[in-house]
């Protein structure tokens, strides 16, 4: 059993089944340029709250509808909000769930998608646009935290924009 540190809780993480069922809530009825600016101006406003070194990206389509970098973001970043959202593009799910499918499988994404990892990453911190009726259409990255607390920074933001508890 693992010690714990007076006042500390151990981070969970989650099962690909929590993960999963994260996505299939977390879900929008329509999703235009005034949603992208209200979602990504409550990201900001969380991130300075906590005093975040984040860079926080909001794509549809193909189109890159917000971008904020905080104070303590670097390019670096930016880059990393790239590679995880081309994994939401090309599998449809949360980076971050890509990569607890690997791990569940007992290998990593990097050795086993056969992509390349300078244009895609399954860690955490990017999540997809889903819109009811129609699928996935973009995704919401944040990158500058590590991967399961970017993952769960945008699951927070989604869940306080679209009004649903975190049950």
């Amino acid at each position: 059993m693992p010690q714990i540190t007076p006042g500390t809780t151990p981070e969970l993480t989650p099962t690909v089944e929590e993960l999963e069922a994260q996505q299939r809530r977390l879900f929008f009825r329509q999703f235009t340029h005034e949603d992208a600016w209200a979602l990504g101006s409550l990201l900001v406003e969380l991130a300075r709250e906590r005093q975040a070194p984040v860079a926080i990206d909001i794509h549809r389509a193909g189109q890159q509808l917000f971008h904020a970098a905080l104070p303590g973001s670097t390019p670096d970043n930016d880059a990393w909000i790239g590679r995880k959202r081309r994994v939401v593009e090309r599998y449809g799910a949360a980076s971050y769930l890509v990569g607890a499918r690997f791990r569940a499988k007992g290998t990593t994404f990097e050795d086993s998608s056969r992509l390349d990892p300078d244009t895609y990453a399954a860690h955490g911190g990017s999540f997809p646009i889903t819109v009811e009726g129609v699928g996935v259409i973009g995704a919401v990255t944040v990158s500058g935290l590590p991967q399961l607390q970017d993952h769960r920074f945008v699951v927070e933001a989604l869940e306080e924009f679209l009004g649903r508890s975190a049950g």
